[in-house]
């Protein structure tokens, strides 16, 4: 946030000028910890290879992701708020309002969207990389008067309890302490998840916005482990781990620049990193494991070679206007009705809300519902 006079300043940390890289690191406390990360990636990374079309089972994951992150901001959706508006998207003319917070979880998925496409495209992490992703998160949000797509021109400083706990790098040094940040990411021969704990805590030392940084910086740790190789796909999202333990993840974010404390910041990184690969992988499976179980029930109920189709579809949309459904699934339209009907007898879908004149209807597929809300 950007100053206001009136804060305390007798708890202000600052950024940690010239320490960066860490000139060493404590490998005797890091060296358990970083073992059992490498091999919880490693074991969900096989996971996904072994997943025809992995998006499929990971969508939902990449909601959750987009509503913790944005939850420890102080940002309050559900997962029925956000899977309701994305699925009246395709109506715009006639949809509903959202609450601004809805749209801002929404927003965070069209921004990992954004650097997913940029990193595909052969981008390297980068500041107009970080730019770009910062501008799709706040262009039509309440940030949007926080120059969204712009570095920071005047000091920022994080405040907690009415107090200045930390003052990031001044605008000035911003452009050297960027450079720094990806010059590292580029050079460095350290292990990939150590790098990415070092850059994480980095970017948000710089707190280079003037806000969303927090967000941005939770995105950049999924496309460096992507693009590091440890993930053959951008699926990890690590922000559930790190808001079971915020307190934790702030307090260890400032002891950096307090203290020097670099290798308790990296053990903490990598014990969530380890965390969160297990519950990925716990809730990857459990989602292919009803997709596995429901693939016969579909066969059997809507006797077509298109239900695995509309199976498909309502995995990766589990709240759906029917006019999507018979416009987006690849089947044809009388037969897309017909499923329609059988999957409300069968009880596998649910009403929401019923069509209304012109307005198709909109449905909720609770199998997956009820495992994957939290």
């Amino acid at each position: 946030m950007q100053f206001q006079m009136g804060f305390d300043t007798s708890q202000a940390v600052g950024y940690h000028y010239g320490k960066f890289p860490p000139s060493e690191l404590d490998y005797s406390k890091i060296a358990s910890p970083l073992a059992e990360a490498a091999a919880a990636i490693a074991g969900y990374e096989q996971m996904l290879k072994g997943i025809h079309n992995a998006r499929l089972f990971l969508t939902p994951l990449e909601r959750q992701e987009a509503l913790s992150s944005s939850r420890m901001e102080g940002t309050i959706s559900t997962l029925d708020e956000l899977l309701e508006y994305e699925a009246n998207l395709e109506e715009a003319d006639s949809m509903p309002p959202a609450r601004m917070d809805t749209l801002e979880v929404h927003a965070y998925r069209m921004a990992t969207g954004r650097a997913e496409h940029r990193i595909d495209a052969g981008d390297e992490p980068s500041s107009e990389l970080l730019c770009s992703v910062h501008s799709t998160l706040l262009g039509f949000t309440r940030g949007q008067e926080k120059s969204p797509g712009k570095l920071k021109t005047e000091q920022n400083y994080l405040v907690a309890g009415g107090k200045i706990v930390f003052t990031p790098i001044s605008p000035v040094n911003l452009e050297q302490g960027l450079h720094r940040l990806f010059s590292f990411i580029r050079d460095s021969n350290v292990h990939p998840l150590i790098k990415t704990a070092i850059s994480h805590v980095e970017f948000e030392s710089l707190h280079p916005f003037n806000d969303g940084n927090g967000r941005v910086g939770r995105i950049l740790i999924t496309i460096m482990m992507w693009k590091l190789g440890l993930l053959s796909r951008p699926y990890f999202y690590i922000s559930g781990a790190l808001e079971k333990r915020k307190d934790d993840y702030t307090e260890r974010l400032r002891a950096v620049s307090a203290t020097g404390d670099w290798t308790s910041w990296c053990v903490f990184f990598l014990e969530a990193v380890r965390s969160q690969a297990e519950m990925n992988l716990a809730k990857a499976e459990e989602i292919r494991e009803l997709y596995d179980e429901l693939k016969e029930t579909f066969r059997s109920l809507l006797s077509s070679q298109w239900s695995i189709n509309a199976l498909d579809f309502v995995f990766e949309n589990p709240v759906f206007r029917n006019s999507s459904f018979t416009n987006r699934s690849g089947i044809p339209k009388q037969t897309a009705n017909r499923f329609t009907r059988v999957l409300l007898d069968a009880g596998l879908i649910s009403t929401i809300r019923p069509p209304s004149g012109r307005r198709a209807g909109l449905y909720a597929f609770e199998p997956l519902l009820r495992l994957v809300r939290m």
